[in-house]
């Protein structure tokens, strides 16, 4: 019986070697969790530029360069003017090549001239959505919306918002309702 009280762990000695494992075990499983959602979802990003909604009496357009600024492929599952959801058949997108230039605002379109599968707009073939639009990583897409969210001349001036909606995220940007007319 001397044997055993000499050779065996206290109880305070065996407890806080449990406790260390313990929380080394915890600490190991919340680096993991955290690496593996952080690495798997912090890549997509999107950039909205020249952003402009026109409206006169015959009708609205808006107007936006979107681009896929982070290191993940993602795909446009909507687009809302005004809270309202766009109708793919009233969107119309231009995919720009790679390393291709353009210039750095959209052009002033009629809500008339969006018709059909596909429109020549300035040079480029804008293609009517039939649904969602893939976008590559880097890429980027002209989009053009006919009669988008209830926008009148009434609101020629005040502040709209266009959202893109993709599987991971909303992107949203603020634009003041401007005159489509000509002096």
């Amino acid at each position: 019986m001397d044997l055993k009280k000499r050779f065996g762990l206290s109880n305070i000695v065996s407890t806080l070697v449990v406790l260390v494992v313990a929380v080394l075990l915890a600490g190991l499983a919340t680096y993991f969790g955290v690496n593996t959602t952080t690495t798997r979802t912090s890549y997509e990003s999107l950039q909205f530029d020249s952003e402009h909604v026109w409206v006169n009496g015959t009708g609205c357009v808006a107007a936006a360069r979107v681009q896929a600024v982070g290191g993940k492929d993602l795909l446009i599952d909507k687009i809302t003017v005004r809270t309202h959801d766009c109708h793919w058949s009233n969107v119309y997108f231009y995919r720009v090549p790679v390393n291709a230039e353009l210039s750095s605002d959209m052009n002033l379109t009629s809500s008339a001239s969006l018709t059909g599968a596909s429109v020549t707009l300035f040079g480029k073939e804008y293609i009517q959505a039939t649904d969602d639009i893939p976008l590559m990583s880097g890429g980027e897409v002209l989009i053009y919306v006919k009669d988008p969210g209830y926008i009148g001349v009434d609101d020629i001036g005040t502040i709209v918002n266009i959202k893109v909606f993709t599987n991971n995220a909303e992107y949203v940007t603020e634009i003041n309702v401007e005159s489509a007319t000509s002096n």
